[in-house]
Order: structure tokens, then sequence, then C-alpha cells
């Protein structure tokens, strides 16, 4: 499943490509017909991610308070994918399944586009379950295979909203809520991590690497970590997720711990420190990186590093 990261660096991909423009919405795969019928036509004034989830807003032509906004989760299976003409900008695609680790790969360009007697672009024909596709001037985009895609009003947007926990994405994010809740609760930090209603954003790459850069046991109880602990999960999460939304992938190692190994050439084998490195030496360490499945995903951890 795409972490918080991925979803931040969707939003400004879609702002990039379509924002200000009267958007054709369409869903060739029929199951979300009545959604795209609302918003089709209408101008794409933004889009924003909280955690996983993307939020976009539509605008009627006539009317700029008249908005609908676009919710989606990419849950484990959903992707977008991107194409169009030599001046449409995006990666091939962004979700799952990512061929090149964390990063989009690939030209929006790679084929000839149509364009009809207006200039715009005319897309190609869908391929395989396209649950909405919006075009542009310029080029056009597909969703295939979310866990949710719905219109609502911006009102049923921020309900939703209101139920997941701080973005450590968000510039604004107030940790305090992550804090208490996390604070109180007798089930292990590295559950708590990925409960999207106690810090959003948060999956399985980030919670095994911070909590192992923090030196935290997985499986302590929230209660029983210290203000100052659970902050600094906090800010390792800020940090780790800004790095992965500005490279597109998930670095977690210091330099000092890959030499000679940029930042760039990092991933995969070098990129992290103890996720999928299990029956390998901690590089800190050289005890033997573990792995166990938690609440139904796999856990990775130091036994030495993090006790």
């Amino acid at each position: 499943m795409p972490e918080g990261h991925s979803i931040h660096r969707l939003a400004r991909q879609l702002d990039d490509v379509f924002a200000g423009q009267s958007v054709r919405v369409s869903s060739p795969q029929g199951r979300f017909a009545q959604g795209a019928a609302q918003l089709d036509g209408r101008v794409l004034t933004g889009s924003r991610a909280h955690g996983k989830h993307l939020f976009m807003s539509f605008a009627a032509p006539s009317d700029a308070a008249d908005l609908l906004i676009l919710r989606s989760h990419l849950g484990i299976y959903g992707a977008w994918s991107f194409a169009g003409d030599e001046t449409f900008q995006a990666a091939s695609s962004i979700g799952a399944p990512r061929k090149v680790g964390e990063q989009e790969a690939g030209s929006s360009a790679e084929t000839s586009v149509q364009h009809d007697d207006a200039g715009l672009v005319v897309p190609d024909a869908p391929v395989g379950a396209v649950r909405a596709r919006l075009v542009g001037e310029h080029g056009w985009a597909d969703l295939r295979g979310p866990a949710l895609c719905t219109v609502e009003t911006p009102e049923e947007a921020a309900v939703a909203e209101a139920k997941l926990g701080p973005d450590p994405l968000d510039p604004e994010a107030d940790p305090e809520p992550f804090i208490a809740k996390a604070g109180k609760s007798k089930r292990p930090i590295a559950v708590l991590l990925m409960e999207q209603n106690v810090v959003a954003g948060i999956g399985n790459i980030f919670r095994a690497e911070s909590l192992f850069r923090r030196g935290v046991d997985p499986f302590l109880p929230g209660a029983s970590l210290s203000r100052e602990d659970l902050l600094g999960l906090w800010d390792e999460n800020v940090a780790l997720m800004n790095i992965g939304a500005r490279v597109g992938r998930i670095i977690t190692t210091d330099p000092v711990d890959r030499p000679g190994i940029s930042e760039a050439e990092a991933w995969p084998h070098h990129g992290n420190y103890v996720y999928h490195r299990h029956g390998q030496p901690c590089l800190h360490c050289g005890t033997t990186i573990l792995r166990q499945d938690l609440n139904g995903r796999a856990l990775y951890w130091c036994p030495e590093c993090q006790k």
C-alpha cells in the first residue's frame, strides 16, 4: 500500500497537470458512473493529501463557491496512471504496483497523442478496469483499483478528515493528538503507528524504520513511552516522510551507514535499516534483523538496538 508521502506527491502531480482546467470525468468501468457525472465539466481547483487520503476539489464553472470533493484512497491495489502530449509533464503511474520501489517511473509521452480540432488531447481507449478517468487539455489520468473513490460535499469530506490523526507531512499539523492517543493506549507502539486515526500516513516501512532509528522496542505499549519518546517518533517520521516526498523513494539510512552511496543510489539495497532485511546483520550492531507478523502486517526490528 502506498504510504502517505506518495499521496502527497500525487496531489502535487494532479495539480501540476489539471489545476485550473475544466476536466472531463468518466468511469469506463462503470462503478463510478454517478460520481463521474457529478464532476464532469467542473474545474479542478486543488488537490491535497491527508495521510493516505486524497482530496480533490472541483468547482462549478459558473460558481467557484459551488464545490464537490473527490475523496479517494488507493488501498493495496489502487494506482493512478498518466499519459498525454509533450506538454503534459506527468509520471507514468503512482500507486501499486510500484515496479521501481517507491518512485514513479516512465514518460507520459512515450507514444504519439492525437488532438481534436480544438487542440484538446484525445485520450487512448481505457485499458483494464478504470474506475475514474480525468481528461484535461493535454493529457489524462486513470484511477484503477482504489479502496475508496467517492464524491462528497466539503462538509462530508471534513467529517471524514476529522477522523484521521495528524499527518507528519502537514507543516501545520499538531502532534498533540497523536501523543495523547498513543500515550494512553496499552497496544504496542508498532500497532499504533499504523492506526490512521492515531497518526495519518505512516505505513509499514516508515513504521519499522522510525522505530529502529529511535531505538524503540516495537512491542512496548504506547502508554509505557514517555512524551519525549512519542514526540521523537513524530519528529522522526516528519523527517523521513519529507525525504520520501522529495525524492520519491523511502530512504531512511544515514550517509555514514552507506559510505560512497548517494541518496539517489541507495534504493533498494542500501535504503533501509530493517525493512525487508530480516535474516541479515544489523548495520549498527551486527545482530540478526527479525521479522514477525503483528496485527496482520510484517514487522521488522533489531532485538539488540531496540530493547
